[in-house]
């Protein structure tokens, strides 16, 4: 039986091993490999080549494939001094990647002959404890956290779908979350809005909802707004910089207001409703999809659309939703998955279905389409009355 020595350079004899200056050549191409540090997390945070992602050797065979499912791929491996990395890219040829190569030398090497560096921002052992379930997650991993700390989500209201979106939306650490919403805690929201509690009664209800959130996860600050989203005050709270708004309005002037906002600063809007067993979801990106206003060009009759308080609506049902658009906000943050542009989800309580409506935007939309007729804010409660709107 050969010995570790032996086994070694009998690996590296089978495998493609590339110097430092060969490297750097492959990184500076246009067929640019994906780098892969194989260390343990306390090499990575002393610095690592720039660009690369961290999947350390005790794990690359059960994480690869999540972080790199096409075979085809070029691969660069490395390690401190080129060893592991060696046994890593024989382990990649043998899961049938056909082009791996391994950083002879290594980070060592690589640093040692002035190459560049990056020290990686790193969550503390606090926050890594926090958010390890995400950490896991190769779709996530420490930077995706890294970004959703940084993140700044809008939600307008904090009731039924604002609550259960506000909790999980905190919980997995968006770091900034504004609240828009200019009502008390009455008793009666208390069948769906899990913010609030029975000792909040009279309390505004954005307030209630930040001491919670703070109370759940005091990385996140919440922003505060008790007031009603009007065409007057809506430029000077999206002037607070937010990636994404969600939003949980149950009424229709506010929903084409935000609409028109949306599209105008290109903020992706992470639409919701609930009605009695019913809900639907999807997410408006602008110039990527439709907007509201192709999805309704125009509001509904009132008699047509009751709101909750006069249709009533399942407890249970805005908790569905709203974690829907936490969700969608989530993959909007981190940049992953197939966001829901495009595509109406629709959820029936009563039978347990989900189904799918496709989307398409309205070229002529007065407000997204190709030639937009709105450009500034119009009367929104007038239009959605049915009375003419004026700007």
């Amino acid at each position: 039986m050969p010995n570790y020595r032996e086994l070694l350079q009998q690996i590296k004899s089978e495998i493609d091993e590339v110097d430092v200056t060969q490297a750097r050549d492959l990184l500076a191409s246009g067929g640019r490999p994906l780098v892969v540090d194989v260390r343990e997390l306390d090499e990575w945070t002393e610095g690592r080549i720039p660009g690369a992602i961290h999947i350390p050797r005790g794990s690359l065979e059960s994480r690869i494939e999540q972080a790199v499912p096409d075979r085809a791929q070029p691969i660069l491996l490395y390690c401190a001094a080129g060893n592991r990395s060696a046994f890593a890219a024989k382990s990649l040829e043998e899961l049938g990647y056909e082009s791996v190569s391994s950083l002879a030398g290594g980070y060592t090497d690589w640093k040692r002959s002035g190459l560049p560096t990056e020290l990686p921002r790193t969550l503390d052992a606090a926050k890594r404890q926090r958010y390890s379930r995400h950490v896991l997650i190769p779709e996530v991993g420490e930077e995706g956290q890294l970004k959703l700390l940084d993140s700044r989500v809008l939600l307008l209201g904090a009731g039924g779908l604002g609550s259960p979106s506000a909790l999980y939306l905190a919980a997995a650490g968006v770091g900034r979350i504004g609240i828009v919403d200019d009502d008390r805690v009455d008793a009666s929201n208390l069948q769906r809005q899990v913010l609030h509690s029975t000792g909040r009664l009279g309390e505004w209800k954005a307030e209630s909802a930040k001491r919670t959130i703070e109370e759940l996860n005091p990385d996140v600050e919440v922003v505060p707004y008790i007031e009603r989203l009007t065409s007057e005050n809506v430029e000077r709270i999206l002037a607070d910089g937010w990636d994404v708004i969600v939003d949980g309005a149950d009424n229709f002037p506010t929903r084409y207001l935000i609409n028109d906002a949306a599209v105008w600063h290109d903020i992706p809007l992470v639409h919701g409703s609930i009605y009695r067993f019913e809900g639907q979801a999807t997410v408006f990106k602008p110039g990527d999809g439709p907007c509201y206003r192709c999805l309704f060009p125009q509001p509904p009759p009132p008699e047509l659309a009751p709101s909750c308080a006069e249709g009533g609506v399942l407890g249970v049902l805005p908790g569905i939703v709203g974690s829907l658009q936490a969700s969608e906000a989530l993959k909007l943050c981190l940049g992953i998955g197939e966001p829901l542009v495009g595509r109406l989800l629709l959820f029936d309580a009563l039978e347990t279905e989900f189904s799918e409506v496709t989307l398409r935007r309205d070229p002529s939309c007065p407000v997204c389409g190709d030639s937009p007729t709105i450009t500034e804010y119009v009367d929104y409660v007038e239009f959605c009355s049915g009375r003419p709107a004026h700007a």
